[in-house]
């Protein structure tokens, strides 16, 4: 094959004038190209582009698609005209969404240009958070993005119109670890008038549904570790682990878990309506009003609250399941109806206040600290790659735990409070006394008893969470971009 620097005439050289444009960008594509072919063979495979490309943060299927879009021949790779015409065919739609945003036509993109075209396509951010995107792609650190800088941030991300840069920006992961969910995630008028919105909840509560029966048996070694307090049951983990073998086998390790599972749709579905109508409520007439991220957590834990309170019956009964021995009940219905028969009505909302109270140090550390882990991570590498899986899911971890260690006393007492029958009519002890009885009897650690096992569920639990909705995603048609199929929106 002719040597690519054979492309670029001499005369050029010779004619003493400053290359122009055209050629300048013909130069650094050669340049590109050839830090991509790594066999110089002249030609670029996906596994080369993947792992060129790889501190760009892009996923596999965005690598894919780059090579579908520029291979022309359908040979499976990219040859230096293929590869040209795609960066070419690309740049001219970047520039053209750069001009979109640029409404004085200064040459710069500012926070307010962001915040208003961002808007103009029904996606509501804020100041703050229109400041945070501008900072991922200002690396000259003028608080303005110049065409340099939106072409080399946006060059290998296959976007073609502002609401997929909208998306790419707000990109997020529904991590589920059967713990309390967070702020739900903002979608476009758009996107729920085509359906994406239920693509992407149903993903999530398919990642959960997994993610908590991968992890069932640690979840219901904590629910025993919590109910059976030290004067109950002095043994260790291990040994707890072992008496519930015995007590039932392999298999009595996922008691509990058909109702863990069943519950995430309805908790879903009925927080995210909750959230839309609580944000509708908070803006008032004023349809357009950006919420800031505290009003959004505002809103969020209202909708958590909500949801919880439509299906806190289900957490009694997974509570009763879990904690139930061999040839207790034969089911969720017979489960149901003992409780009812014998403790009536208000036995299904037993532990109610304290599980509303946990919601909200729960969500507001785990939201507080996983954006500040995220952003600390985009200040430290310029904002120029996304934080990509690892980073990511180590973020969730770790916000994850953080709002657990805050919210674990609370939930230790609804556990117990749900845990208890009680003869019907009789008096019900408060969760001040509950709170009392565990200090005197066990101290002050025992407000975190079962806590190791839940613990170690948490990094297996948000893994495998992010792998199957990332699998869902794809089974469902929807990219990280939001569009179906790699032909358009959904």
């Amino acid at each position: 094959m002719t040597p690519r620097w054979t492309r670029f005439p001499r005369a050029h050289c010779q004619d003493r004038k400053p290359p122009g444009p055209d050629q300048e960008r013909k130069k650094r594509w050669a340049e590109l190209f050839d830090q991509l072919d790594v066999n110089k063979d002249g030609r670029i495979d996906i596994l080369e582009l993947r792992a060129g490309l790889a501190s760009r943060g892009l996923s596999k299927g965005t690598v894919d698609r780059i090579v579908e879009a520029g291979d022309t021949n359908q040979d499976g790779v990219l040859d230096f005209e293929e590869f040209t015409q795609y960066l070419h065919t690309h740049e001219k739609q970047l520039k053209l969404m750069f001009s979109h945003l640029d409404r004085n036509n200064d040459g710069q993109i500012d926070v307010v240009e962001i915040q208003h075209s961002l808007r103009t396509i029904g996606v509501d951010v804020s100041l703050e958070d229109a400041t945070r995107i501008l900072q991922r792609m200002d690396k000259d650190s003028t608080m303005t993005i110049d065409w340099n800088e939106w072409r080399e941030y946006f060059l290998f991300k296959p976007l073609t119109n502002m609401e997929d840069v909208a998306r790419y920006w707000k990109r997020s992961m529904m991590l589920d670890i059967g713990e309390q969910l967070t702020v739900p995630d903002e979608f476009s008028e758009e996107e729920k008038k085509s359906g994406y919105v239920w693509r992407q909840l149903l993903a999530g509560a398919m990642a959960g549904s997994v993610s908590r029966t991968g992890v069932a048996p640690l979840d219901r070694l904590k629910v025993f570790r919590q109910v059976h307090g030290f004067i109950d049951f002095k043994g260790n983990v291990l040994s707890s682990f072992r008496y519930m073998l015995k007590e039932g086998g392999m298999r009595s390790l996922w008691r509990g878990n058909g109702m863990n599972v069943l519950k995430i749709a309805p908790e879903t579905a009925i927080k995210f309506t909750a959230y839309e109508q609580i944000k509708s409520v908070m803006r008032g007439k004023n349809e357009t009003k950006t919420l800031r991220l505290h009003e959004r957590f505002v809103a969020g834990s209202l909708a958590g609250a909500t949801a919880q309170t439509a299906i806190y019956p289900m957490e009694v009964l997974k509570t009763r399941l879990t904690l139930r021995k061999t040839g207790q009940f034969s089911g969720i219905a017979d489960c149901a109806k003992q409780i009812l028969q014998k403790e009536g009505v208000t036995a299904f909302y037993k532990g109610y206040v304290p599980n509303l109270l946990s919601i909200v140090p729960y969500a507001g550390i785990d939201l507080a600290v996983y954006e500040t882990l995220k952003f600390a991570w985009l200040n430290r590498h310029g904002g120029l790659a996304d934080p990509g899986v690892t980073m990511l899911v180590c973020c969730g971890a770790v916000s994850s735990t953080c709002g657990q260690l805050a919210s674990y006393p609370l939930a230790l007492i609804r556990t117990r409070m749900q845990a208890q029958a009680s003869v019907k009519g009789a008096p019900k002890p408060s969760m001040l006394a509950l709170f009392q009885n565990i200090v005197t009897q066990e101290g002050v650690a025992g407000l975190y008893r079962g806590i190791s096992p839940n613990l170690l569920k948490v990094i297996p639990a948000v893994s495998v969470s992010y792998v199957v909705y990332e699998y869902m995603r794809i089974c469902l048609g929807v990219d990280i971009e939001g569009r179906r199929d790699g032909k358009g929106k959904g």
